[in-house]
């Protein structure tokens, strides 16, 4: 998705969105994206259908997570606690591990494609670019407003959160801003999207402090799929109250997902479901 064509879905959504309120549904090949009871019944209602259960770190305040190469990547926060790690997802070894700067919360990750990872910084408007291979900082890209997860769309696109219903396109190079899109369900705004995980052409969303990961259609903003996690076997009696559900990251090569959160004890290998 380039520059173009980001602009080009934001301004189609907007026109959309203006046709549909005034009503004019007897347009129905151009208005097939208005909300309807059709649409509505469309949103699949899942649930994660644990595969196996690996060790993760529980002092790790995770803000991302993405597998890359076969290796799981982390994000995590707190200010000075934030790292970058590679970890050993079945062992939950550290591999590797690269502290931020003390004035700096680590947010979601990504991986861009070329051997770099982009990191996001909660409120400091920085994006860090670092070398997969030996982890040191290549670049550092300023943005505004707040980081919260991040994904990449395809080659030239990434998504980013911001804890608002808002989901923002931006330049794989550089990060400049490209468009973005509001996010509803059932004709209401989905607010608080935090990590993200894109999956062929579908991004991925965690809801912060909701046990809720929804599938979001980029180009029409619209949920497609509910995921419901709160049946996740993770003991909670020993967490906090930030200690929420919080990392999403899809393995390619079995078409898993793991599932994770802030402080949890667990990393958990799952498939969405129907719900039983």
């Amino acid at each position: 998705m380039t520059h173009s064509v980001a602009q080009r879905i934001l301004s189609a959504n907007r026109v959309l969105g203006l046709l549909c309120l005034l009503g004019l549904s007897g347009l129905s090949g151009l208005l097939s994206g208005c909300a309807s009871p059709g649409d509505v019944a469309t949103v699949q209602r899942l649930v994660p259908r644990v595969l196996a259960e690996h060790p993760h770190d529980p002092t790790a305040f995770t803000q991302g997570l993405e597998v890359v190469d076969g290796h799981l990547w982390e994000s995590t926060g707190i200010y000075g606690e934030s790292t970058l790690r590679v970890v050993d997802r079945a062992t939950g070894r550290l591999l590797g591990s690269v502290a931020l700067d003390p004035g700096l919360f680590g947010e979601g990750l990504t991986a861009l494609g070329d051997g770099r990872i982009l990191q996001l910084t909660w409120k400091a408007g920085r994006a860090l670019v670092w070398e997969a291979a030996t982890l040191e900082r290549s670049a550092v890209w300023a943005f505004g407003g707040q980081g919260w997860g991040v994904c990449r769309l395809d080659d030239d696109t990434l998504v980013m959160s911001d804890g608002s219903a808002t989901l923002t396109f931006r330049d794989v190079d550089g990060f400049a801003r490209s468009g973005g899109v509001e996010i509803h369900l059932d004709g209401e705004p989905v607010d608080r999207l935090n990590e993200l995980e894109c999956v062929d052409g579908t991004v991925w969303a965690n809801i912060w402090q909701a046990d809720r990961i929804v599938a979001i259609n980029p180009a029409s903003g619209r949920v497609t799929v509910v995921v419901d996690a709160s049946g996740l076997p993770v003991d909670r009696s020993g967490l906090g109250s930030d200690d929420v559900l919080n990392g999403i990251a899809h393995d390619a090569s079995t078409g898993r997902f793991l599932l994770t959160g802030k402080r949890w004890p667990t990393l958990f290998e799952v498939e969405f479901v129907p719900e039983a």
